[in-house]
């Protein structure tokens, strides 16, 4: 019986290889239409890159905190390990990586909308967390059950972009109450994060309207008005609200031997300019909450006060190259929401820092990306998400000759194109 014959592949021709290169180079490349390489071309990957600087830092910085949080809450029965919190992190980390590069794929128009619905979303649960609320600490700020979720997170970035577009209305009708607007809905969130007490998260809110309302161009007198308005919130606070009379005194006048704000600022200066080395820090563990509140004092104990002075400068270089990104925008909705979450990243980020440097008061906040925490690496990348969608530019647009006659033309008067005799 004769054998069946071989069968052989046919050698590839030239043409075919040539085609098949030419097809993986074009991946991402200028001429890819497609809808990621769009996406990669238009994206600031130079603000991208100082966010992953940022979550790797915190990456490293969780696991120098992490054996003294788990030493701290760790009883007769119940060991935890002392890398625990730096694998919630990474966990929190790889799940919240997509959500921020999935919202930067958003065109503008979806990013502000997601935002919008969001914020009513994550509004509703911020009027539940009085009501079913789980209390942690004394501060009731987290709803759900087994896995919570602190709603005023989740709120930060998508209130600075909805609140942008409510003021982005005067430009459309000056006659628009959207002042009127914007301290209804920056009040009733003021009053719900009080209540908590989250006099932190309060600021921070405040913080973006009042920088938002500035770029609105509004009157002096509004603005004069305002800031008489968060003078005179501060002194009632001092006198009527229990908690920033108790962490204002105590920052002032010092709280002895058990002052958070001084046992932060022993722990960042314990390790001079190089520090101790990593996994050396022995302050730390008196801190009572050195994973979250006070990452940057372990970091000083550990890696020196030049590696605090280097996540400074990141956190800066970040709001310098958003501000150089918005400096040919002509959009007032992009400008204001773009400014907003910038406000809220670096705001957040100084009054931590200002905080372990014992100058601020402590506020129970974490620093961006670098401080363990769910609800916070989520709602940090949600927010980074929607800068990144907003920020994107085409980088070759004002570079192209009939991209510029193209708005040359539909700028003339009556629709008439450029160059056509009247």
């Amino acid at each position: 019986m004769a054998s069946a014959p071989e069968h052989t592949i046919a050698p590839e021709s030239p043409v075919l290889k040539y085609k098949r290169k030419l097809n993986l180079s074009g991946r991402l490349g200028r001429s890819d239409r497609s809808h990621l390489a769009v996406w990669f071309w238009e994206l600031d990957r130079v603000l991208l890159t100082f966010i992953f600087v940022l979550m790797a830092i915190g990456l490293i910085a969780v696991a120098a905190a992490s054996p003294a949080t788990a030493q701290r809450l760790s009883d007769a029965t119940t060991t935890l390990n002392p890398l625990l919190y730096f694998y919630k992190q990474l966990i929190w980390l790889i799940l919240g990586i997509p959500v921020m590069l999935f919202v930067s794929m958003l065109p503008k128009t979806q990013a502000r909308r997601l935002a919008i619905i969001l914020c009513a979303v994550f509004l509703f649960l911020l009027l539940l967390v009085p009501l079913i609320g789980t209390s942690v600490n004394g501060a009731r700020r987290w709803i759900g059950y087994g896995l919570t979720i602190q709603p005023s997170e989740f709120l930060k970035p998508v209130f600075a972009v909805t609140l942008a577009w409510i003021l982005s209305w005067k430009a459309k009708d000056p006659t628009m109450p959207v002042v009127g607007l914007s301290i209804i809905l920056t009040g009733t969130i003021g009053i719900l994060l009080m209540m908590q007490p989250n006099l932190g998260a309060t600021i921070i809110f405040c913080g973006i309207w009042f920088v938002l309302i500035l770029l609105a161009g509004l009157s002096a007198q509004i603005i004069g008005l305002s800031i008489a308005g968060g003078l005179g919130g501060l002194v009632l606070a001092y006198f009527f609200y229990p908690v920033a009379t108790q962490r204002i005194n105590t920052w002032i006048f010092g709280g002895g031997e058990y002052d958070q704000v001084a046992f932060a600022h022993r722990t960042l200066t314990s390790g001079g300019f190089i520090g101790k080395g990593p996994g050396m820090g022995t302050e730390k563990f008196k801190l009572p909450e050195a994973h979250t509140d006070y990452i940057f004092s372990v970091i000083g104990e550990e890696f020196g006060l030049l590696a605090c002075a280097a996540i400074a400068v990141v956190f800066f270089a970040i709001i310098v190259r958003v501000l150089m990104r918005l400096l040919d925008e002509e959009d007032v909705f992009t400008i204001m929401a773009v400014t907003g979450l910038t406000t809220q990243l670096g705001g957040q980020a100084i009054i931590n820092m200002a905080v372990n440097l014992q100058l601020f008061p402590s506020k129970g906040m974490t620093l961006p990306f670098i401080s363990y925490g769910g609800s916070s690496i989520i709602a940090l990348c949600l927010g980074t998400g929607l800068l990144l969608a907003l920020t994107r530019r085409n980088p070759y647009l004002n570079r192209s000759s009939y991209a510029k006659d193209g708005f040359q033309m539909n700028g003339q008067k009556g629709g008439q194109m450029s160059g056509e005799p009247e």
